[in-house]
């Protein structure tokens, strides 16, 4: 049968419509998942197109996802990050949707604190246990979406749960039936989806979910969870591996539009980043982020990074604040004590600190020539050297210039008598043994000792 796309504007032939495969037996794709071995990336030659949605945008789980691997944040800390939140998204809600337990009093209380702030972005969702009376909660609050696990898997299926597909697949509906009476938005968290069934369980169920929506009358929303970080972004991976392939599947067979499609990634073989790229690429509009990564195990997609993949692929930022991204860092280092690792990309302490002597040379002629980007333009991060051993000259001479802000006549080279009276004592150091790099301390220390105190320690 021909219809006409309305997408891509094309007579298409209508898709074979997949009916669930009840099978006596999980499938656990033991070829692929052998437990005893690392798990292996089939292909099967299979390429889907590249199909960019008109707008993207990311959504947040710090405070669900980010919560389960770390200590509790407080209500105040919640507001904070949440206020941080809105600021970084920018006015056009880049950020457009943060995700919340209402489980305990305090829960909701940062859920009212939030509330209070009166930000249109982002909106505020929950994640909630699936049942009727926490239905009920989240609509009397004032939410109107809200996540419900839908494990997809057979590992979660038969293992987990003991049920067949037909049995869970009835139990799920009846759940997201539930929501649809509470006149909520469900969005149904498609949990393992890279182990999963894809033809024989994901697209009925998912066909299935869009009958409800349009008997109700609610969008219904599907965030595929590659719970495992198991997905795979290389063009001609086989399901269920496949980013491009799963995405394109539920858009093409389960007919879900991109604005309904969210990813949601882990790190374990680290391709969170870029299967969330790639979610967007082939058609979801949004991937589901945390602050700094912070989740299960390896974590999450980081939210800075995705930030500046936006960017990336977009060619701007869409009036998003890259400089609060230095905010949110220091914010939990300084408050909430989190040791950020120092070489993590934006946000670590030496993610635009050099250490080569060679390369703190290039950067004294220009700094493009050895940092990412402006870096104090953008993230309010200017590039930094640290001096050890291998410093050099022209390390101690940027080191001095950038600490104390010294421009035009007034900075320092690598022929200037104090640079090389420092770099004779630091030399000795490490010649008498010394490993550690030289902390900030320490050499403003020795430069106020070299300039008989004309160089002082900066204010702040």
């Amino acid at each position: 049968m021909l219809y006409k796309n309305e997408q891509s504007n094309l007579l298409e032939i209508s898709q074979y419509r997949y009916s669930l495969q009840d099978v006596p037996d999980p499938n656990l794709y033991r070829e692929i998942y052998p437990f005893s071995e690392v798990p292996k990336i089939p292909f099967n030659h299979r390429h889907v197109p590249i199909q960019m949605p008109k707008h993207i945008w990311l959504t947040d789980t710090t405070f669900r996802d980010g919560q389960q691997s770390r200590a509790p944040y407080t209500v105040d800390q919640i507001v904070h990050l949440f206020s941080l939140l809105s600021k970084l998204g920018g006015e056009n809600g880049i950020i457009r949707q943060s995700e919340f337990f209402v489980y305990s009093e305090k829960d909701r209380e940062a859920v009212r604190r939030c509330q209070e702030l009166g930000l249109r972005f982002p909106e505020i969702t929950t994640w909630i246990r699936a049942n009727k009376r926490d239905f009920e909660l989240v609509r009397d609050i004032g939410i109107e979406e809200t996540g419900i696990l839908v494990s997809c898997s057979d590992y979660h299926i038969f293992k987990k749960l003991g049920m067949t597909r037909s049995q869970a697949m009835q139990h799920y509906l009846k759940i997201v039936g539930e929501a649809l009476d509470a006149g909520l938005r469900p969005r149904c968290h498609l949990e393992d989806i890279t182990r999963a069934d894809f033809y024989g369980f994901v697209v009925p169920f998912v066909n299935a979910l869009t009958e409800l929506s349009e008997q109700a009358g609610i969008p219904v929303k599907i965030r595929m969870c590659d719970t495992m970080g198991l997905g795979v972004n290389y063009s001609g991976v086989a399901l269920p591996r496949s980013v491009p392939g799963i995405v394109y599947g539920l858009h093409h067979y389960a007919q879900v539009p991109s604005e309904l499609l969210e990813w949601h990634g882990h790190n374990d073989f680290y391709k969170a980043v870029s299967n969330a790229g790639a979610a967007w690429l082939y058609g979801a509009s949004a991937v589901n982020c945390s602050l700094l990564g912070i989740g299960e195990r390896t974590g999450n997609i980081p939210l800075e990074a995705m930030v500046m993949e936006y960017a990336s692929l977009r060619g701007s930022l869409d009036g998003m604040h890259p400089e609060v991204i230095t905010e949110i860092a220091e914010y939990y280092e300084k408050e909430l004590h989190y040791n950020v690792p120092p070489m993590t990309p934006f946000v670590g302490e030496n993610f635009n600190v050099t250490r080569a002597g060679i390369h703190a040379d290039g950067m004294m002629k220009d700094a493009e020539i050895y940092n990412i980007f402006d870096t104090e333009a953008i993230l309010n991060r200017p590039a930094n050297v640290s001096v050890s051993a291998t410093s050099g000259l022209a390390g101690i001479a940027f080191w001095i210039n950038n600490h104390y802000n010294l421009t035009g006549d007034h900075m320092v080279t690598k022929q200037s008598p104090l640079v090389e009276e420092a770099k004779e004592i630091i030399d000795r150091l490490y010649a008498d043994g010394r490993t550690t790099v030289m902390s900030t301390e320490e050499l403003e220390t020795l430069i106020e000792e070299l300039t008989a105190g004309h160089f002082t320690r900066p204010k702040g």
